[in-house]
C-alpha cells in the first residue's frame, strides 16, 4: 500500500519531474510513465486508471500531468488527498507551470515532495509546513556551504602565507649565497697578489746571483 513515485509528465509523456520513494529500476519506472498517456481519456479533470500491476492517480495542470504511481492495494482516497496536496505545492515552487517553469524548479519540487511522501507513505502535514520545512533545510545548506567556503578560503590564504615565506626564504639564502663568494673571490685575489711578489722578489734574486758568478 505504497506510493511508487510522484511524477509530473507532459501531454504526449514526456517526463519533467519524477520522484521514486521505492527501490525499482530507472527502465520499469520510465516504463510506467512512458505508458500513462496512452491509458488516459480526454476531458477529465482528475481521476485514476488502473493496469493490471499498478494504479495512476493523476490530475491535470494546464498541459501536463501531475500524477502519483502506485500499488494497487494503496488507499486511493489517501492517494487522491495526497495528490491534491501536491497540485497545491507545484505553483508554490514554480514560476510558470509550463514544461520549462518545471524543470527549471525540478530540485525544489522534488524536496517539496520528499516531505510530502515517506518511504512510500504520506506524511501528515500541511502546505504551511513543507515550505517551512524546505526553507529551514535550504539555509541550513546555504548555511554549510559558508562554513565550508570560509574553510577554503582560510585554507587558501595560509598556503599563500606559506608559499610566501618559502620565496622570502629562497631570496635570502641565494643573498647569502652570493656574499660569500664575493667574500671567497676577494681573498683569493689578495692572496693571490701576495704570492706574485714573492715570485718576483725570489726570482730577481736568483737570476742576479747566477749572473754575478758568471
Amino acid at each position: 500500500m505504497v506510493v511508487l513515485a510522484a511524477s509530473i509528465v507532459s501531454k504526449n509523456g514526456k517526463v519533467l519531474v519524477s520522484r521514486q520513494f521505492v527501490d525499482m529500476s530507472r527502465i520499469r519506472i520510465e516504463g510506467l510513465l512512458a505508458a500513462f498517456p496512452k491509458l488516459i481519456g480526454s476531458g477529465k479533470q482528475h481521476t485514476y486508471v488502473e493496469t493490471e500491476n499498478v494504479r495512476y492517480v493523476y490530475q491535470p495542470i494546464e498541459a501536463m500531468y501531475l500524477l502519483l504511481v502506485t500499488n494497487k492495494q494503496s488507499n486511493i482516497l489517501e492517494d487522491l488527498d495526497t495528490l491534491r496536496l501536491l497540485s497545491k505545492l507545484v505553483p508554490e515552487y514554480t514560476m510558470s507551470l509550463d514544461e520549462e517553469g518545471i524543470c527549471q524548479t525540478a530540485f525544489e519540487l522534488i524536496f517539496a515532495f520528499d516531505e510530502v511522501i515517506s518511504l512510500g507513505h504520506k506524511e501528515n502535514i500541511t502546505v504551511a509546513q513543507v515550505k517551512q520545512y524546505c526553507e529551514m533545510e535550504s539555509h541550513e545548506e546555504k548555511l554549510h556551504k559558508l562554513v565550508l567556503q570560509n574553510k577554503i578560503d582560510e585554507t587558501k590564504r595560509r598556503m599563500k602565507e606559506e608559499a610566501s615565506k618559502i620565496d622570502q626564504m629562497k631570496i635570502e639564502k641565494n643573498r647569502g649565497n652570493k656574499g660569500g663568494f664575493m667574500s671567497s673571490m676577494g681573498s683569493g685575489r689578495i692572496e693571490s697578489s701576495f704570492s706574485d711578489m714573492s715570485i718576483s722578489s725570489g726570482g730577481g734574486g736568483g737570476f742576479g746571483s747566477g749572473s754575478g758568478l758568471d
